[in-house]
């Protein structure tokens, strides 16, 4: 089965270019096309989108909130954010509110198909520098953290908080691995465990909670 894509930019000449890139490929379809959020949310309820490759600044219902309702639909759908922002609040803003992943416009066309099928397969994606700038924005303070200390902290054991700390650098699992002297597989089986515990759907959550708990610091 093909991996269904909803595209919502509010400039036509965009939507058009993702749609032409993204129908090329066999295994995915553009669903429809969206020129803002409240748009996005209509057809995403009715055409049931795998993925929604969502702008973050339109006029009307911007991408964030668009984010948030979508990420709230049964079944959620999963928001893959497209801007041309590095550093950009908005961002984090979109993240918070449940988006899978995020990357910049000016990406290669290859780096934005196989976000979709990574986001689509149920796993979440940052860029790099978004990785980067999502760590330095909670190091100078210019996002301020939400949460104080979370008592879902206790449930983890020594390696799962120190492995979530890693994540939470935006390292790989087998960056990860490296770090701690650990395979790959136990590394896996402790981020695995780290999401059950603490309640969260994936890596991009992880990263956000270990920066406004202050584990990330420690």
């Amino acid at each position: 089965m093909s991996v269904r894509v909803l595209v919502v930019d509010d400039q036509a000449v965009v939507r058009a270019g993702f749609a032409a890139v993204i129908g090329a490929e066999q295994d995915l379809t553009v669903a429809g096309e969206a020129g803002d959020g409240a748009e996005a949310l209509r057809l995403a309820r009715t055409t049931a989108p795998d993925v929604v490759l969502m702008d973050i600044r339109m006029p009307g219902m911007d991408g964030l909130a668009a984010t948030r309702e979508l990420t709230a639909l049964a079944p959620p759908a999963r928001v893959l954010i497209l801007t041309t922002f590095r550093r950009d609040d908005y961002v984090f803003e979109a993240l918070r509110a449940g988006a899978s992943g995020f990357l910049l416009k000016d990406c290669y066309p290859q780096d934005l198909l196989d976000a979709i099928r990574t986001v689509a397969a149920g796993e979440a994606l940052l860029a790099p520098a978004v990785v980067r700038g999502l760590i330095d924005a909670f190091v100078s303070g210019a996002v301020v953290p939400r949460a104080a200390r979370d008592d879902r902290l206790d449930a983890l054991t020594e390696r799962e908080a120190e492995v979530l700390r890693q994540v939470a650098k935006g390292l790989s699992n087998p960056e990860i691995a490296a770090v701690l002297g650990i395979g790959r597989s136990t590394v896996k089986t402790h981020v695995t465990a780290v999401l059950a515990k603490l309640g969260l759907r994936d890596r991009t959550q992880a990263v956000i909670y270990a920066h406004e708990t202050g584990l990330a610091s420690r």
